[in-house]
C-alpha cells in the first residue's frame, strides 16, 4: 500500500503543474474571455430590448393612428351620408314642388280648354239650333214645292 500511496503521490505531484496551467487558464479566460463576452451580450441585449420595445411602442403609435384614423373616415362617411340624405330631401321636396306647380298648371290649362270647348260647343249648338231652323224651313219648302208641282 505504501508503493501504492508512493505512486498516487507522484501522479499528484506531476498532475499538480498542469492543474495549476489549467486553473491559471481558467482564470485567463473567465477573465479576459468570458466577462467581456458576457458584458457584450448583455449591452446586446438590453440593446435589443430597447428596439424590441420601441418597435412596441411604434406599433401601439401606429394602432392609435389607425383607430384615430379608422374614427376620422367613419366621421366623414356619416357626414357624406348625412349630407346625401339632406340633398335627396331637398331633391324630392324640389321635384314634389315642381310637381305641384306643373300639375296646377296642367289643371289651369285643362280649365281653360273645357271652358273653350265648351264655349265652342254651345256656339256650335246655337248655329246648328239657327241652322236647323233654316234647314227645316227648305225641308218643308222643298217637300211642299214638290207636291205643288205633282199637283199641277
Amino acid at each position: 500500500m505504501d508503493k501504492l500511496l508512493n505512486d498516487l503521490g507522484g501522479i499528484v505531484l506531476n498532475a499538480l503543474p498542469t492543474s495549476i496551467i489549467v486553473l491559471i487558464l481558467a482564470i485567463f479566460v473567465k477573465q479576459f474571455y468570458l466577462k467581456p463576452l458576457e458584458t457584450v451580450l448583455a449591452e446586446r441585449h438590453k440593446l435589443t430590448e430597447g428596439a424590441r420595445l420601441a418597435a412596441e411602442q411604434g406599433r401601439d403609435a401606429a394602432d392609435s393612428k389607425i383607430a384615430a384614423y379608422d374614427a376620422a373616415l367613419e366621421k366623414a362617411r356619416r357626414e357624406i351620408y348625412a349630407e346625401q340624405t339632406e340633398f335627396l330631401r331637398n331633391l324630392h321636396a324640389e321635384q314634389g314642388e315642381r310637381t305641384k306647380a306643373a300639375k296646377a298648371s296642367s289643371d289651369s290649362t285643362l280649365a281653360a280648354v273645357r271652358q273653350s270647348i265648351a264655349a265652342e260647343a254651345a256656339e256650335a249648338r246655337a248655329g246648328l239650333a239657327a241652322r236647323s231652323d233654316q234647314l227645316a224651313s227648305q225641308i218643308a219648302d222643298s217637300i211642299l214645292t214638290r207636291r205643288v208641282r205633282k199637283l199641277s
